[in-house]
């Protein structure tokens, strides 16, 4: 008996705002929501966004106002806080020639070295040197138009670093801290009190980037000091680790000393890191998993070299979609007429339980992780090509929805959260593999989503969002259509599928299963099967009774209250981002061993070492 996988917590911040408690999700159906639902909804973005604070921080919004939080989410024009992508600064290098030569002067503490053969060097006072030479190498400063104008940026205003005390940390970790705060508080439990009744070694914390930290506190820095006529500091390199984002939430959002890992796959990232999770929990090698990723890409290199790669959709490429009259909202067209996808930065995470914890606890039940397929593609001529991975991935994930839950559940009641990244390439190859699975298992209307759309491509935290997004359709029952196409591509395979252009309404119960599909450079597609929340509770019902479900909602009723409390708290601009530095260290000294037990001293629970063979057959 396997244990399930329950998704009980969930959180983080992306181009629609923080993802705990529907948020985000609303954001991109904001006008199917009524009246005070979508005035709450603007309410608590603008107070994410700065615009409204302490009392005022509630309430229906203005008509200016409401404009301002309308056009400052989601994808849209890139904001002058990253950079001018109209006026990017570069080094031309130029070789400079004189009949006369050139005499300059100069600090002597400036003077390169080796000096170049040709330059007579003359000491003058005051530590200064005068120079001749009659050819110059110069890099002059230049600036140029990187030519891709949009991208999925956080809310305008909402800077994560504000929220805690973030020196020197590069954006993306200042997205992990923020997102995985969001998903512990959203839990409504006391962290300790779960840490407590899992035990030390059997929490499980899976997270990474898929590029790194390249900004100036990270890898970009790095990389760009000595070049610039800097210095590298001593943080760069380690906070541009791709593991951070899980090393950062252990130290300082969990303080776990459980299992770690950090899991990359391009832009599959997110769930090859759920992944590890689920088979955690599932062999019961951990009771509790925290899965995350975060990714900040909307620096000029990373730009430039997706735009490089024809991969973006740049200005010339959008012109021919809308003519001189640009509009950026809509430059993200999965499944549409379009020319290649756009980045986008975001955070998400979820928390895992098995279902017997989540029970005793009264932990919310936002539905649960069948579980989660990884292929390759095999021999590959392009690295950046798709391949048949992805048929194995969907085609394992339907087989086994369908075992699990039976036929009408997987034809009647499932929908897909498609990688849709807004390439031609990929709009061809993606619907093909859902169009010819669709007829394979004998689905007629397959709905497809494509959230894409709404927020561009956060690339490590992709499925990340299509996750919290999913979780969103089980409790509101609004499929986000592709809103930002006018009509589905003629090379779109689509008989059997169900594109819409325009949100669905169904009944929440009428809905069983998403599948999250995603596709990755190198050859990374993984797909994942969430199960409804109404799915999960019938499950448990079946494996532990009725009466172990009646006590859990007794005690789900103050879980509840505690969450919604951080959920008001939050709307009103109180984050309250937990990051304890340097909080609750370990004294090593206070390690004590006795008989199997480990016990670490401010640690809750012991631990207990392996004392069984698991070899004894071969011993």
């Amino acid at each position: 008996m396997q244990r399930l996988p329950v998704i009980t917590a969930f959180g983080g911040f992306n181009p629609a705002g923080r993802s705990s408690f529907h948020r985000g999700y609303k954001r991109l159906v904001l006008d199917m929501l009524g009246v005070k639902e979508r005035d709450d909804v603007l309410s608590d973005l603008a107070a994410l966004m700065g615009l409204r604070t302490g009392a005022a921080a509630s309430g229906p919004l203005d008509a200016r106002l409401e404009q301002q939080v309308l056009q400052g989410t989601l994808v849209r024009e890139l904001e002058s806080r990253f950079y001018d992508y109209r006026h990017c600064h570069f080094h031309q290098p130029a070789e400079l020639c004189s009949e006369g030569g050139f005499r300059f002067e100069m600090s002597a503490r400036q003077l390169p070295s080796p000096l170049p053969a040709d330059w007579q060097v003359e000491t003058l006072a005051d530590g200064r040197v005068r120079v001749r030479t009659a050819t110059l190498s110069v890099m002059l400063d230049s600036h140029r138009e990187i030519p891709v104008g949009s991208a999925g940026q956080l809310p305008t205003g909402f800077e994560p670093g504000q929220q805690y005390n973030s020196r020197f940390h590069p954006r993306g970790l200042q997205l992990a801290i923020l997102g995985a705060s969001d998903a512990v508080q959203s839990l409504g439990i006391d962290w300790n009190l779960v840490a407590e009744k899992a035990g030390p070694d059997k929490i499980s914390v899976y997270a990474s980037s898929a590029m790194s930290q390249l900004d100036p506190n990270g890898n970009g820095g790095l990389l760009q000091s000595r070049l610039r006529g800097g210095r590298v500091s001593s943080k760069q390199l380690a906070l541009g680790l791709t593991s951070m984002p899980a090393d950062f939430v252990n130290a300082y959002v969990l303080g776990s000393v459980g299992t770690t890992g950090a899991v990359a796959g391009a832009c599959a990232t997110y769930l090859y890191n759920l992944r590890s999770a689920v088979e955690d929990i599932r062999c019961g090698r951990a009771r509790v998993a925290v899965v995350g990723a975060a990714e900040a890409p909307l620096v000029p290199e990373v730009v430039d070299g997706y735009a490089t790669m024809g991969a973006l959709a740049n200005i010339e490429g959008l012109r021919k979609i809308f003519g001189d009259e640009i509009d950026f909202r809509r430059a993200s067209r999965p499944f549409g007429d379009n020319c290649g996808f756009t980045l986008g930065e975001g955070s998400q995470w979820a928390i895992l339980m098995d279902d017997a914890l989540a029970l005793e606890l009264g932990a919310p039940i936002h539905g649960a992780v069948a579980n989660v397929f990884v292929n390759a593609d095999g021999p590959k001529k392009s690295i950046s090509a798709p391949g048949p991975g992805n048929y194995l991935t969907v085609a394992r994930a339907m087989a086994e929805v369908r075992a699990i839950l039976g036929e009408d559940s997987l034809r009647q009641r499932s929908f897909v959260q498609a990688h849709g990244s807004s390439t031609p390439q990929n709009r061809v190859t993606e619907s093909a593999i859902f169009d010819r699975l669709a007829a394979a298992f004998g689905v007629e209307r397959w709905p497809v989503c494509a959230v894409k759309a709404f927020l561009g491509h956060t690339v490590a935290a992709a499925s990340g969002d299509q996750l919290t997004t999913s979780l969103g359709v089980f409790a509101h029952g609004i499929l986000p259509g592709i809103t930002t196409i006018d009509r589905v591509a003629d090379d779109v395979h689509h008989e059997r599928l169900a594109l819409s252009m325009t949100h669905v309404e169904r009944d929440p119960q009428s809905l069983d299963v998403a599948f999250l599909n995603s596709k990755g450079f190198g050859g990374n597609n993984a797909t994942a099967s969430i199960l409804a929340p109404h799915v999960t509770e019938s499950m448990l019902q079946k494996r532990h009774g009725e009466r172990p479900l009646t006590e859990y909602r007794r005690r789900n009723e103050a879980v509840a209250a505690a969450a919604v409390a951080y959920d008001d708290r939050a709307s009103r601009g109180d984050l309250n981002a937990i990051y304890r530095f340097g909080e609750g260290l370990i004294d090593e000294a206070g390690i004590s061993l006795e008989g199997s037990n480990m016990t670490l001293p401010g640690v809750p629970g012991s631990v207990a070492l392996p004392d069984v063979n698991p070899f004894a057959d071969m011993v």
